[in-house]
């Protein structure tokens, strides 16, 4: 007679209690879990997550060192000359996009807010380069608002392996985290799967075998 084969544990749990159970493992495993983004100001972690698109927070942060030497508020990024900005943020890659839109942005909120950051998503989506996931980083991580979650191209990936989402929308993800979360958990779980993606949950080689999250992942890899 054959053995039986171990059940599965992922089937006792339902998509919402994977999810929880996920969250507490990982809140566990990154206490200090954090935007990795270094700023001093909302305006500065704008202007380096506009600048974190398709390139590596690292990166970012080496630009931003002198980038936010140079330029201090809102106004001053306004009328920055535009060669002078793409050239310090040409490493970070699709530079005159970049430059345009902080630029861009900057106008809009000193013509239409004073020089300072809104704190709602509506109006936070009204300036140049700005989506919804750079709004939720800024709205969450500045402001402390849980106006969604930040869907980046970890949390995207990570949650179609756990099954939470069979999505491949950014905002239909986020739709679906946010039914499966309490609120209170929408901005500190982003963190906490970013900081899982670039350890453990590699894209490339993940390593299944020392994941907290593996005994409940329908993907793991044995």
């Amino acid at each position: 007679m054959m053995p039986k084969k171990p059940a599965n544990p992922t089937a006792k749990l339902s998509v919402a209690a994977r999810a929880v159970e996920a969250n507490r493992r990982l809140a566990a495993t990154y206490p200090e879990a954090r935007c990795a983004l270094d700023h001093q100001s909302p305006l500065e972690l704008l202007v380096a997550t506009i600048l974190s698109a398709q390139c590596t927070d690292a990166r970012v942060n080496i630009v931003t060192r002198e980038l936010f030497r140079r330029y201090r508020t809102a106004a001053e990024y306004a009328a920055s000359d535009p060669a002078e900005l793409e050239e310090l943020v040409r490493s970070t890659g699709f530079y005159r996009n970049k430059a345009k839109h902080i630029r861009e942005a900057c106008s809009l909120l000193v013509r239409d807010f004073g020089g300072e950051l809104p704190r709602t998503m509506e109006e936070l989506l009204t300036l140049p380069g700005v989506a919804r996931k750079t709004a939720n980083v800024v709205l969450g991580t500045a402001f402390g608002i849980a106006s969604g979650v930040v869907v980046d191209t970890h949390v995207g990936r990570i949650t179609g392996l756990l099954g939470l989402t069979r999505q491949t929308d950014p905002v239909k993800i986020e739709a679906g985290l946010e039914r499966l979360l309490p609120r209170d958990q929408w901005i500190p779980f982003s963190h906490r799967v970013i900081l899982h993606g670039r350890a453990v949950c590699i894209a490339r080689r993940p390593a299944c075998a020392r994941c907290v999250l593996a005994d409940i992942c329908p993907s793991r890899q044995d």
